[in-house]
């Protein structure tokens, strides 16, 4: 489809890597598809018209019909437009909380950026609490802003959570394969122990199990099953299915 590109899935690049994006005629397609159409995610980044550059090291992903991206195990998050975050409330400061999303700066949350939110019925929230948001501001030249509504002003899952739950933290590799339509991690864990997950694009999980046993026992397979093969994680999560009984 493009030029040294989709042989490459799957395999591990570096940064410094370089592909054409040529078009050329496929039999899937009833006409062929154009670079600009071409959508990159996380460690790729665009060289001209025609060409990619890979900026972090990591193992290449495709999922159709064009969106490409490297799968790394970095844990250091910066902020996009439209991601789902867990913050936690650090300063309340007259009509603007102050969240640590785990970034290189803070990120502000308007009182008024909560569902049913209006100037005499203000949400209650405290330090210490954590937040499910999205960033609806996210640059390099601007503070970071977050909601907790949808674009109908709706909660819809966001919003202050986390009684009784465990909050840590894991690489972004991982969070993306967590929020995979099919995930196998999920999948199996599911088998293991029934649970409430919360998944921050930041690196952050949060879970609730049955008791306080299962959910550390959930925690720490999620952290061990990081970098081990699909064979290998699965022998873990049975061998934990075990012990748990």
């Amino acid at each position: 489809m493009f030029s040294g590109l989709r042989e490459k899935v799957g395999q591990v690049l570096v940064p410094g890597d370089e592909f054409s994006l040529e078009v050329q005629e496929t039999l899937s397609l009833t006409e062929p598809l154009k670079p600009e159409k071409v959508l990159l995610g996380p460690g790729l980044k665009r060289r001209g018209d025609r060409k990619l550059l890979v900026v972090k090291s990591g193992v290449l992903r495709h999922k159709q019909p064009h969106v490409f991206w490297v799968e790394n195990h970095q844990r250091r998050y910066v902020p996009a437009k439209g991601e789902t975050i867990i913050g936690i409330i650090t300063v309340k400061s007259g009509d603007v909380f102050k969240l640590d999303f785990g970034g290189s700066e803070q990120a502000s949350l308007s009182y008024l950026a909560f569902e049913g939110a209006t100037k005499r019925n203000r949400p209650n929230v405290q330090v210490g609490d954590l937040v499910f948001a999205q960033f609806i501001v996210a640059n390099q030249h601007m503070e970071p802003e977050l909601v907790c509504v949808d674009s109908a002003g709706r909660a819809n899952g966001l919003g202050v959570f986390g009684a009784g739950g465990l909050l840590f933290s894991v690489s972004l590799g991982l969070v993306r394969r967590l929020l995979r339509p099919r995930s196998d991690v999920l999948s199996d864990l599911q088998k293991l122990f029934p649970c409430e997950l919360v998944v921050g694009m930041n690196g952050r999980l949060w879970v609730k199990a049955s008791s306080i046993q299962q959910t550390l026992i959930i925690c720490n397979l999620l952290q061990s099953c990081e970098t081990m093969t699909t064979a290998q994680r699965q022998q873990l999560f049975r061998r934990a299915a075990q012990g748990a009984l």
